[in-house]
């Protein structure tokens, strides 16, 4: 049994989502396969799930300076656990549920529950059928990764996918892997009552490039639980839990949270028969600005790619790769301005290129601590750390990084100015209201204005043309 199609989309997660959105605008002859669950990474298992869990760590964290500001009784608040978890899964069944919108409306002839596998390059099976398409999207997503040493006991290892399955934390935990989703769960797990340990091989968290925002980070969030930074965790079963070393620390835990990444779905696809060039990870060689695969009609979108596995990228790569699919073409599209975000505490926030990006004799750096920022004194909240990445020559924002408190605002006004192409000057030219976080910004570009050669007489006032 076979079929012919215009576009056939492989994968229904955020990036296939947003590839179907653009395909419905020019063919209804498309199918949409997949055989996993429905719901997308963000809404079951990742961004969404994790800040519910931030958010009541958060809240509960608060009671710490109750006291200071005059609020009595904080020592009377108690953590109901299962009840934590009941409303994790609570609100994440809302946010999934929102996510299955468009692939409820889907019939059986366009939405496909199984898995594909290429036959030739044109050509996938699934589910004994034969599909010809003109177009191919590839939008498997990932799984996260376990070694194969830590098999033997996997029945004590949780990954990122499983942990908000939980109806209850364990007293005790290793979180193995520090990027963003190890540094927000450690956190908040830690601060809901978990004896945490975080370890990770790198010596820097979140996959901060910067060392003194690093090193303030690290600072700030050890003091609330033990961070073994640069040496690779050896797990060994023992009575009472798990035993987790790394370097010259040890601990026995009850679980592990595998926070080691994720590995791109590709394994089970086939690509072999698709004679496409791979990587030296197995991931076929693309355009990241038309998501094409060589001069092929295949597609690759999300974090399948191995490249920004982050939602708002998803949603891009996914658009392009649509776009491009149900059009047979290469039109080219200009990538967004790098923006990450781990939503610990304090939020930390990587934007544009980073120090190990930038040629250091080309760059100037503004910066600003936040012990003075008098709204951060306020909230309680005044250790930070915020740095700014300007070309030393004509003022032109580069990058960015900071750990500090709303630093998921800080971020975004970064972003949006420097994929507008903004230097020092333009951006001192808005609005700052005070007292508000962001006149740490305007603090920072202050820091740097006076030093960039190209000067500006009056850089914070725009004369009008007469």
């Amino acid at each position: 049994m076979s079929r012919q199609v215009d576009v056939a989309i492989i994968g229904a997660g955020s990036a296939g989502l947003f590839a179907l959105s653009q395909v419905r605008r020019k063919t209804d002859n498309f199918v949409l396969i997949d055989g996993g669950e429905l719901g997308t990474t963000c809404a079951r298992v990742g961004c969404m799930p994790s800040k519910v869990v931030i958010q009541v760590a958060d809240d509960y964290h608060r009671r710490t300076i109750f006291e200071r500001e005059g609020i009595d009784g904080a020592e009377s608040l108690e953590l109901d656990r299962p009840a934590i978890m009941e409303h994790v899964q609570d609100l994440r069944d809302v946010f999934v549920d929102r996510t299955l919108g468009v692939t409820d409306e889907l019939d059986p002839e366009h939405l496909l529950d199984g898995y594909a596998r290429f036959v030739d390059a044109h050509t996938l099976e699934v589910n004994g059928e034969q599909i010809s398409a003109k177009s191919i999207v590839i939008a498997t997503g990932t799984t996260p990764v376990v070694p194969a040493a830590w098999q033997a006991f996997r029945q004590d290892i949780i990954t990122t996918d499983e942990v908000f399955e939980l109806e209850d934390l364990p007293a005790s935990m290793a979180v193995i892997g520090l990027g963003s989703i190890g540094l927000e769960l450690g956190q908040s797990i830690s601060r809901l009552g978990v004896d945490v340990t975080g370890v990770d091989v790198v010596e820097n968290v979140a996959k901060l490039a910067d060392p003194d925002v690093n090193r303030l980070a690290v600072d700030t969030i050890g003091k609330e639980f033990p961070l073994w930074l640069g040496a690779a965790a050896e797990l060994e079963k023992v009575d009472g839990g798990i035993k987790v070393t790394a370097g010259n620390n040890e601990v026995i835990v009850e679980k592990v949270l595998a926070s080691l990444g994720r590995s791109p779905n590709l394994a089970d696809l086939g690509l072999e028969s698709t004679g496409l060039e791979l990587d030296d990870k197995g991931i076929p060689v693309y355009d990241p600005t038309t998501m094409q695969c060589g001069d092929s009609h295949i597609y690759i979108a999300g974090d399948v790619n191995h490249d920004r596995a982050l939602l708002h990228e998803a949603g891009h790569e996914g658009r392009v790769a649509g776009y491009n699919a149900v059009r047979q073409s290469s039109q080219r599209f200009k990538r967004k301005a790098m923006l990450g975000i781990t939503f610990c505490d304090p939020n930390i926030a990587i934007v544009g290129e980073q120090l190990d990006e930038l040629d250091a004799s080309e760059i100037l750096i503004g910066e600003v601590a936040f012990a003075p920022v008098g709204r951060a004194l306020i909230m309680g909240k005044n250790r930070g750390l915020l740095r700014v990445y300007v070309n030393k020559t004509d003022g032109l924002v580069r990058g960015a990084a900071m750990a500090c408190v709303k630093g998921e605002n800080l971020a975004h006004l970064l972003a949006w100015s420097i994929q507008q192409g903004m230097s020092v000057h333009d951006m001192l030219k808005m609005p700052f209201y005070h007292p508000v976080i962001e006149e740490a910004l305007q603090a920072a570009l202050y820091n740097v204005v006076g030093h960039i050669e190209k000067k500006e007489e009056v850089v914070e006032l725009e004369p009008v043309e007469s």
